[in-house]
């Protein structure tokens, strides 16, 4: 008998590491999948996720926090096999959601903020994807979830570094789907529109910039990390298992103005 549609969501007994968990919208993912069934690591460099896992593991969740800076080639490395170990040596989902925004006219963005912007973007995206893939590709395949963006399709304005590094990422999910598809690897990016974060709190703040975003978002009012949870269940289940490739927005219908 061919599996239940309900029972194709489920992530019992799946494997997962989330970077940049303690995040509004990677806590939002974290909680998502592991409501689903999944073990979870939340690696992370905010002290918050410690808190996030109390939280999380009180609420009968299992997930389990490593510290740790993804701006640096070797903590990547170092906390990524300290995730593996956890987990048992399998993985089954990978979810890439730490970032960074900085504001500068072009012409006078710094170098050495350029430079943590990619490394964080986009950089730690792609050695997450690497490790990450090596172990799939050993134990017969896995879901790879990017964090993209609207700016992977718009260019933003004082914002060079990000915009950047977030086409990166989409331009890196279609890469990496293009090699491992046939080998059993998903790998698709989500990509948020306006939301209500942290990383967004000065635009949040500024009301004639608000007016200007709800005058295009045609659902009125910011998206939340809530709005990311069935989409990333979806992504790391077998629910999408002929789903490759894509870069699929979440902006409230802001794209298709």
């Amino acid at each position: 008998m061919e599996q239940n549609i309900l029972e194709k969501f489920s992530l019992e007994g799946k494997k997962a590491i989330v970077v940049g968990g303690a995040g509004d919208l990677g806590k939002a993912m974290v909680e998502a999948i592991s409501q689903a069934g999944a073990q979870t690591v939340i690696i992370d460099l905010d002290d918050r996720l410690f808190d996030i896992c109390k939280e999380l593991k009180n609420s009968g969740l299992n997930v389990s926090p490593i510290k740790a800076d993804v701006g640096k080639v070797s903590e990547i490395k170092e906390s990524y096999e300290k995730a593996l170990d956890i987990l048992g040596g399998k993985l089954d989902i990978l979810i890439n959601s730490a970032g960074i925004q900085r504001r500068y006219p072009s012409e006078d963005f710094p170098d050495d903020e350029w430079s943590k912007v990619i490394a964080i973007n986009l950089d730690a995206t792609f050695y997450y994807c690497k490790y990450a893939g090596n172990t799939m590709l050993k134990n017969g395949g896995g879901k790879i979830i990017n964090i993209a963006s609207l700016m992977s399709f718009l260019g933003g304005i004082t914002i060079p570094a990000y915009a950047a590094s977030k086409g990166g990422v989409g331009q890196l999910t279609k890469a990496l789907s293009n090699d491992w598809a046939a080998k059993g690897i998903c790998v698709n990016a989500i990509a948020p529109g306006y939301m209500d974060t942290q990383l967004n709190i000065a635009l949040i703040n500024d009301k004639k910039r608000t007016e200007e975003v709800f005058n295009r978002v045609p659902m009125k009012r910011w998206g939340t990390g809530e709005d990311l949870m069935g989409l990333t269940v979806f992504l790391s289940s077998s629910a999408s298992d002929y789903v490759t490739g894509c870069v699929i927005p979440v902006d409230g219908g802001y794209l298709a103005r």
